[in-house]
């Protein structure tokens, strides 16, 4: 029934900027917190970015400063601006969604996005 479709990777240069999409079929009031993970080859899955229902965001040291999330409610969406980026940035990123625990609690994660940050 969730489905999440992610959208905005690619190749782009030290220092470009690229803008993640993912959009859930799963109706906003019942989705507790959105977030973006990312893996890169030979590493763990991390957490990049969240932020809650009511607007609390979260984001890595690695990525602060540079890298913003956002929400659209109207469309069930949740964005990563990435500014600035580096090579050590390039991974295969994930989107995910916590339902509230009265809907039940469970996560649902995106396919993944690859992005490739190199000159």
């Amino acid at each position: 029934q969730v489905q999440l479709v992610e959208s905005g990777g690619g190749l782009v240069q030290p220092g470009g900027s690229l803008r993640l999409s993912c959009a859930t079929s799963e109706r906003i009031f019942s989705i507790y917190a959105m977030g973006w993970y990312r893996q890169a080859p030979g590493m763990q899955r991390e957490l990049v970015a969240s932020i809650t229902k009511v607007g609390t965001r979260s984001y890595a040291d690695s990525v602060k400063g540079r890298f913003t999330i956002s929400r659209d409610n109207a469309l069930n969406t949740v964005y990563l601006q990435m500014n600035s980026l580096k090579p050590e940035d390039t991974a295969v990123y994930y989107c995910k969604i916590t339902r509230e625990f009265y809907a039940g609690g469970d996560d649902y994660w995106g396919q993944g996005t690859q992005v490739t940050v190199s000159s």
